[in-house]
């Protein structure tokens, strides 16, 4: 059911019935009940007065409030990571699979969202804080939330932009981690108000 959210498949205001999903993923309501409970807890799911839960919707306003607190957290994770000296050995394999996305076939956009995702927590591990961890992974779910459909095509700079964070982590120098990853943060911030202005 997160993944169905998270790829845009559950859209914003979709009913969470139990039965239905019950039937759907062929298991009891129990199981259903409790992974509508996780969804809730971690905000892709709300219910209001005791009504049907349904798939949260990510406001304009909240997702800058999201891309500036991930701005905050991934800035210093990037500068964390690039003192540890598990960063090449982790992050040189996610590297060459972003090139293969520059220079092979273009990649579907789950894929590309699910090495984006990848990148980014596999830096926040090498952070070596579980907390950093689970604050970005929160904050990412729900920027993907609002990518579907709703982001213009940032596949190449994206990728580009994600090379050069791994290449100062991994040459070991915090402040253009930093730099890099604040970059592309804002960049993803401008393009969400591009489209806003620009829809068409």
């Amino acid at each position: 059911m997160k993944a169905m959210i998270l790829d845009g498949t559950l859209e914003p205001g979709t009913l969470l019935r139990e039965k239905k999903f019950a039937d759907q993923l062929g298991v009891s309501r129990t199981p259903v009940r409790e992974a509508i409970g996780q969804l809730i807890s971690e905000g892709l799911a709300t219910r209001a007065n005791g009504s049907t839960p349904v798939v949260s919707r990510v406001s304009l306003s909240e997702i800058m409030e999201i891309l500036h607190a991930r701005s905050l957290l991934e800035c210093e994770t990037a500068k964390k990571a690039a003192l540890s000296i598990r960063s090449a050995e982790t992050l040189l394999p996610i590297r060459s699979r972003i090139a293969g996305f520059i220079e092979g076939p273009r990649p579907d956009s789950r894929a590309h969202s699910d090495l984006d995702s990848h990148l980014h927590l596999e830096i926040a591990r090498l952070a070596g804080s579980k907390l950093l961890c689970e604050l970005i992974e929160g904050l990412k779910n729900k920027t993907r939330m609002f990518d579907q459909g709703s982001i213009p095509d940032r596949l190449l700079p994206g990728c580009h932009e994600h090379l050069a964070i791994i290449d100062a982590i991994t040459g070991q120098d915090p402040e253009e981690a930093a730099a890099a990853m604040k970059l592309h943060l804002t960049n993803v911030r401008e393009s969400i108000i591009s489209r806003i202005n620009h829809p068409f």
